[in-house]
């Protein structure tokens, strides 16, 4: 068993993850962009709402994936982190690429939640990563997209 300290710290994490704290949740975000506007570009800007949203989802996953699987393959960068097309093409795949994004999320916060899984042990098909690292980074990672989604909503809805 960890100590307290370690216990505290995975869910100071997960309260993070989850946002409402530092930043706006994400699912705040979902909720109010209409599909209608999932693909477009606010003018000065290369990517969509959607586009930032599928690369989010996606970068999570790897790394829950990299955290769980000793048989971890790595993606191609950028090609594997960013949607092809601009836009979903229907309704049902944006649902279901918002469902898989918090189901994913909820998956790496119980991987933080099991005690079983050490914080900074390293893990053994990694070069030095650890748990902590890896559920760090996935904090970072959606607590800095999550801004720019935010920044494109309000874009979308100036040039309306």
């Amino acid at each position: 068993m960890e100590v307290n300290s370690h216990r505290i710290t995975r869910e100071q994490i997960i309260q993070q993850l989850e946002g409402g704290q530092a930043y706006l949740k994400i699912e705040e975000l979902l909720q109010e962009v209409d599909f209608e506007d999932l693909g477009k570009r606010p003018t000065g800007l290369p990517y969509s709402f959607y586009e930032q949203f599928f690369h989010i989802r996606v970068a999570q996953f790897d790394i829950l994936d990299f955290s769980r699987n000793p048989e971890y393959e790595p993606r191609t960068w950028p090609d594997e982190y960013w949607p092809v097309e601009q836009a979903p093409g229907s309704e049902k795949e944006w649902e279901e690429l918002k469902k898989s994004f918090l189901k994913e999320r909820d998956e790496m916060m119980n991987l933080l939640l099991d005690e079983t899984n050490g914080l900074t042990k390293p893990f053994e098909h990694g070069d030095g990563q650890t748990l902590l690292r890896e559920a760090l980074l996935v904090l970072q990672h959606n607590a800095y997209h999550t801004g720019q989604l935010a920044i494109i909503y309000r874009l979308l809805n100036r040039d309306q």
